[in-house]
């Protein structure tokens, strides 16, 4: 069975083509962030527009590069959701419109399922099951994973997701979008110790998370401390250090509570590379295994949605 999948939930569009016995065909996609780079963040009407634009041809690229036609395609699956209103509306649009045509069924796919299930494109995916650590711009959730559609919700953000945090302290910092890695890319000069911040919820039971406090104590350390270069650099490392630290204690609650080995790590924040080796450090200590997608996969892309 050949899937035609169609991501527009935000800024990037995504098309891939998945086979169920070959595996990945094709795999297009096109970022926005030179288009919304002069605005801070992301233009809704804009980002509807350019996925308008964008989105046919990238089907035309991604059937020539599978070396297929329109009538190879068995199903065409959407994100439908959560994301930006106008931006889903231009991929369902497109996708249901395709399978009406194609005579093919036409599949919504809930976009953080889609970031969840990324690790198995992998050559080496998890078995079941797993905790997931699902970190992006719009969510932080810890959930239990025993099955495909076999979900429960452990825990997950009261307020701002972490991706969302690291935005706009990167905002604070001066950095350009998108803030997240570029303020990963200057953690990396800043040293370690000089600012503590705090580890948010980490002194009382649950899994549940808060990052609206850290980019306050953030905006305030930078409102008090100057912004030479170095300065701006500690401060970044001290933050980053803090979310990676909250993101490791619930973790590693979570796979306590549910007695699971496997922890796999999905949406944009987890391509973070000190996550990434905190994690993989934390699972090998307890003898278990960490999984990811790669980086690319980590993102927004129509391959997790095929």
């Amino acid at each position: 069975m050949r899937v035609l999948g169609i991501e527009t939930s935000c800024d990037e569009t995504g098309i891939a083509i998945y086979d169920d016995k070959k595996g990945l065909l094709a795999n297009q996609l096109y970022s926005q962030v030179k288009l919304h780079a002069d605005y801070g963040g992301v233009v809704p009407e804009l980002a509807s527009r350019d996925h308008v634009r964008k989105t046919v041809p990238l089907i035309q690229a991604a059937l020539k590069e599978a070396g297929l036609t329109a009538s190879d395609i068995d199903a065409v699956a959407y994100t439908a959701g959560p994301g930006l209103v106008g931006a889903l509306l231009v991929g369902a649009t497109v996708g249901r419109s395709l399978a009406f045509a194609w005579n093919v069924p036409a599949i919504p796919v809930h976009h953080m399922e889609g970031h969840l299930l990324a690790p198995m494109l992998e050559d080496n995916p998890p078995e079941f099951p797993f905790v997931a650590l699902l970190v992006s711009g719009g969510h932080t959730q810890l959930i239990s994973v025993t099955g495909i559609g076999q979900y429960e919700l452990l825990g997950e953000s009261i307020d701002d997701a972490a991706g969302e945090a690291f935005d706009k302290t990167a905002k604070l910092l001066g950095l350009d979008y998108p803030g997240g890695p570029m303020l990963s890319k200057m953690a990396s000069q800043g040293t370690a110790g000089r600012f503590v911040f705090p580890r948010p919820m980490t002194d009382r039971p649950g899994l549940d998370f808060s990052f609206s406090g850290l980019k306050t104590f953030a905006a305030n350390t930078i409102r008090s401390n100057g912004g030479d270069e170095q300065t701006r650099a500690d401060i970044a490392r001290a933050f980053e250090d803090a979310v990676v630290d909250t993101l490791m204690i619930k973790c590693k609650r979570a796979l306590e509570s549910t007695g699971f080995k496997r922890l796999v790590m999905a949406g944009g924040v987890s391509a973070n590379r000190t996550l990434r080796a905190k994690l993989a450090e934390m699972m090998q200590k307890r003898r278990g295994e960490v999984f990811y997608a790669r980086p690319e996969f980590c993102t927004d892309n129509g391959a997790m949605i095929a």
